[in-house]
């Protein structure tokens, strides 16, 4: 790999990949809407583009080529189409980042738990897919156009839920800052279950599959999952202060109506490893109770 253009590249995860793209010498473009300021300096190249707008697609990528692609911020069947188009006949590997959102709410989830090539997608732009069955959709929608009408290999990470000492989200830090602080929160189903990678480790993964032979979906993250009463039960231990839950505290960041988790035996298999997610948690619990 000797190019990659990068769809995004600005925050959080696309932040990390383009600097380790950097790091070994790659060619590095980042296409964005130019709004949100970088530090890469005159080590990438710039182009100033809507996923929304088709046409401002096929004049950033006119006459241009590169390796690979990684797609970072695509968020609905149409601009999924809209770029295999703009990009026809211009990258040799479309690596897209996807989410465990693709598969229906449960725990250890597998790759064959969600077949892009039997989801019939319906083409809508991203202001139309509304809240978590939305995001849902378009993620499936996304995978279903880019597998079913691509001309070169497509990789669909499915990436739970991220988390790093750059999260912005600042989800796991709700939990840490309640607790510390002594705030009430509410959990609606504390036993449901959730799986978690590490920014670092996924913008790793990202770099590792574009070196590799591998096309299709997989998940990456760390091996174990955990409920938000387990989460809750680590942060007391680790600040010595118990949890307040009540029906009237703060709504956690992570209710969601049903357990969130994969399966990451296939990356296993091919040789990668993750931090545990003890380990991780612990390390960023200790590092928001800090603050």
């Amino acid at each position: 790999m000797k190019s990659a253009l990068i769809l995004g590249g600005t925050q959080f995860v696309g932040k990390r990949l383009v600097q380790l793209l950097v790091n070994e010498g790659v060619e590095v473009t980042i296409a964005t809407r130019g709004l949100t300021p970088d530090s890469f300096g005159n080590q990438v190249t710039r182009l100033i583009m809507n996923r929304e707008d088709a046409e401002s697609m096929d004049q950033a990528f006119k006459d241009k080529e590169w390796d690979v692609v990684f797609d970072q911020t695509c968020y609905s069947s149409q601009e999924g189409l809209d770029t295999l188009k703009a990009l026809k006949g211009k990258v040799k590997k479309y690596l897209f980042t996807s989410s465990q959102a693709v598969y229906d709410f449960g725990t250890n989830c597998t790759e064959e738990s969600f077949n892009p090539l039997e989801f019939p997608p319906v083409l809508k732009s991203r202001r139309e897919y509304i809240g978590y069955v939305g995001y849902q959709e378009a993620k499936r929608a996304a995978e279903a156009i880019l597998f079913q009408n691509s001309d070169f290999p497509v990789t669909a990470v499915r990436f739970p839920i991220i988390i790093g000492k750059d999260d912005y989200t600042n989800r796991l830090n709700f939990h840490v800052e309640h607790v510390k602080e002594g705030k009430a929160m509410f959990i609606e189903h504390p036993n449901f279950r959730y799986s978690f990678i590490d920014s670092g480790e996924a913008a790793s993964f990202l770099l590792s599959m574009a070196k590799s032979d591998y096309h299709g979906p997989i998940n990456p993250g760390s091996e174990e999952d955990i409920s938000l009463s387990e989460l809750n039960g680590l942060i007391e231990e680790l600040i010595g202060t118990k949890a307040i839950l009540s029906v009237d505290g703060d709504p956690s960041p992570y209710n969601l109506p049903g357990s969130w988790s994969v399966n990451t035996s296939l990356a296993q298999s091919m040789g990668f490893s993750f931090t545990s997610l003890d380990n991780l948690l612990k390390n960023l619990i200790q590092h928001y109770s800090k603050f």
